[in-house]
């Protein structure tokens, strides 16, 4: 999914001789809407058209890597296009922009999609992270979360309406953001550290891997690496109550063996992204972004990290 404006930071004090070192304002909030509706644009032309290629250059980080292996695939499993096609609309939007010295910079977009069910538990709020490394750049989308309404977070904002982001490395959390990608990986894997609280995107995953790792004839093993440098960085916008609403990314390896006169199952989705012939194994890579609620530092164990929404896909698959 993705895309974003070329837009170039106007006079209005975005920019200055000296800009890479003054505390400005990432965007004017024109600018982030124009961002935002050209998201919305390219996204509805890519996915109408299933061609990864119409916002190749919107995308970035772990959306941009979700998005373009997705496209991918269904552009060989439907190549006349999405049978199913809706345009995305993108309403009721909130802008959060940061002040910041120097780049790269960003932007959250806090929005209500036409893809939820508004009024119950499947209301829903889409949180977008745009990205832009320098002043000759566009901006892209890195983060796509689906979060339910009623636990959209509340961010802190100073007297002209801009949120604060924390230092990855800052010691105000109940986590450091940098840490969060090694945590979660090694949790995943082990159940430590136990920082993460119970849901569906944590403890209830561990268990569904559990309970498929071995089926009759298959056995399954999972790698789960953080993804930490560059554009999968994790970024961290301060919450009004002291915690942080946090955005970061893990690479996940499932490795499926057969045994002897066992064939593995190869999805229709998997095979435009697979290289090599599936024998006795099959190894399919995903790219999964997680939007959280990291608490306040001082809290004690009971203060766990609440994994709001994860968005995971398939980017790569290797027979053996």
């Amino acid at each position: 999914m993705a895309a974003v404006a070329v837009l170039a930071l106007t006079a209005s004090g975005c920019v200055t001789v000296h800009g890479e070192r003054a505390v400005v304002p990432s965007a004017t909030k024109a600018e982030a809407a124009r961002a935002l509706k050209e998201f919305v644009t390219a996204f509805n032309a890519a996915d109408k058209a299933y061609d990864p290629a119409l916002d190749a250059g919107r995308v970035t980080g772990a959306l941009g890597a979700v998005n373009q292996a997705g496209m991918k695939s269904r552009s060989v499993t439907y190549p006349g296009g999405n049978p199913r096609h809706v345009p995305l609309e993108l309403t009721d939007v909130t802008y959060s922009i940061p002040k910041k010295a120097g780049w790269p910079r960003y932007f959250l977009a806090d929005a209500d999609p036409n893809r939820d069910r508004d009024g119950g538990p499947r209301d829903e709020r889409w949180l977008l992270v745009f990205l832009r490394g320098g002043p000759t750049d566009v901006w892209k989308a890195g983060y796509l979360n689906a979060v339910p309404a009623a636990k959209a977070p509340k961010l802190k904002r100073d007297g002209d309406g801009h949120v604060s982001m924390l230092p990855a490395s800052t010691e105000k959390l109940a986590q450091r953001p940098d840490g969060l990608p090694k945590s979660y990986s090694s949790y995943m894997q082990s159940g430590t550290p136990p920082v993460f609280g119970d849901g569906p995107h944590s403890s209830q995953w561990r268990d569904s891997r559990r309970r498929t790792s071995n089926l009759p004839g298959i056995s399954t093993q999972w790698i789960d690496q953080p993804l930490d440098t560059g554009d999968f960085a994790p970024l961290a916008f301060a919450a009004q109550d002291g915690g942080a609403l946090v955005f970061f990314t893990i690479r996940t390896y499932e490795r499926q063996t057969a045994a002897g006169g066992v064939k593995l199952p190869v999805h229709p989705d998997v095979k435009p992204l697979l290289t090599g012939e599936v024998k006795t194994s099959l190894t399919k890579e995903r790219v999964s972004a997680q939007a959280v609620l990291v608490p306040a530092a001082g809290g004690g164990a009971a203060a766990k990290t609440e994994i709001l929404s994860r968005l995971a896909g398939l980017t790569t698959a290797k027979g053996a």
